[in-house]
């Protein structure tokens, strides 16, 4: 199988990577600058799982494109993705497989508008991971984890070959006939680490600390409400899980997105938040602390949209 994974950042580098080290057909379709770091240094993965350099992994760039490949494994942040579609469309064919990894719902329908609808595998990844000053991937704990599946449920032979394929690599694969209610949970939990975490400038542990947790549920709940009222009810142990995450003191997980906001840096607070909250009923919820966590990072974007063009 021929595995196109566009980006070598701390998502796509990292899997992409795995799958290299495993001696999978694999390709990193990446801009010329990283090209170039990449050939120099290799891919570098520092892990609790287990440290890896590979040097010299093969890189394409979207001119060089020539022939389709069987699975398209895409990453990256989901501001970027209509220019990620155009990168990697040249290298989509009839019979290739378009698995996204990221958060929320939104690039589903686009990815289905460009390149319909049977393209399109639902898909998730649980992994804290990020590239370091140096270009290195460093994964900040044990979790490294790809859930994948056909939409409409079914198992399908694409399916079982790509299970094949993945499971072959050094990290946790799981092929799900459910992927799209999962994709919901995620969503549900990214949105209220993401909205917490940024509204408070510390990890859940830090709010738990404060005594905060009674917010860190608030805004739980309220993506729950709207999890069901869209169709798609979260399970039981799906919440119980993000409940017990939320309120532990000294857990120190934060949103990336923090991380975003500490760095200058832009944020996917559209596409996590945002689009979130369009699902919501206003009258049903009036003192959303979804809409003041997204009005919070909104803030913050158009506070350094307005810097950036008086520096």
């Amino acid at each position: 199988m021929r595995t196109l994974v566009v980006g070598a950042g701390g998502v796509g580098g990292y899997f992409g990577g795995r799958l290299l080290e495993a001696k999978r057909d694999v390709t990193f379709l990446v801009r010329a600058k990283r090209a170039e770091q990449l050939a120099k240094t290799g891919l570098v993965i520092r892990s609790p799982q287990g440290d890896v350099t590979l040097p010299s992994p093969p890189t394409v760039q979207t001119n060089e494109l020539r022939a389709p490949f069987d699975l398209v494994l895409l990453s990256c942040k989901a501001y970027d993705l209509e220019s990620a579609i155009e990168s990697f469309a040249p290298g989509v064919g009839p019979q290739t497989a378009i698995l996204p990894l990221l958060n929320g719902m939104r690039h589903i329908e686009l990815l289905e508008s460009r390149f319909g609808r049977n393209a399109v595998l639902g898909g998730l990844c649980l992994i804290s991971a990020a590239l370091d000053a140096e270009g290195r991937i460093e994964h900040y704990n044990d979790l490294h984890a790809i859930t994948f599946g056909e939409r409409n449920g079914e198992r399908s032979a694409r399916a079982e070959t790509i299970l094949a394929e993945l499971t072959s690599a050094k990290f946790k694969t799981t092929l799900t006939d459910t992927i799209v209610g999962e994709m919901w949970e995620k969503w549900i939990f990214i949105a209220t680490l993401a909205g917490i975490t940024c509204l408070m400038r510390g990890s859940f542990g830090d709010v738990a600390a404060a005594g905060g947790s009674d917010l860190s549920l608030a805004l739980l709940d309220e993506g729950i409400e709207i999890a069901k009222a869209a169709g798609f009810p979260p399970r039981d142990v799906s919440v119980q899980r993000v409940r017990a995450s939320a309120t532990i003191p000294g857990n120190t997980l934060m949103a990336s997105m923090l991380r975003d906001i500490e760095r200058g840096a832009r944020t996917e607070a559209e596409e996590i938040l945002g689009d979130l909250l369009k699902y919501q009923n206003p009258a049903a919820t009036p003192r959303s602390l979804l809409r003041l966590a997204y009005t919070h990072v909104k803030t913050y974007e158009a506070r350094r949209a307005r810097e950036s063009h008086t520096t």
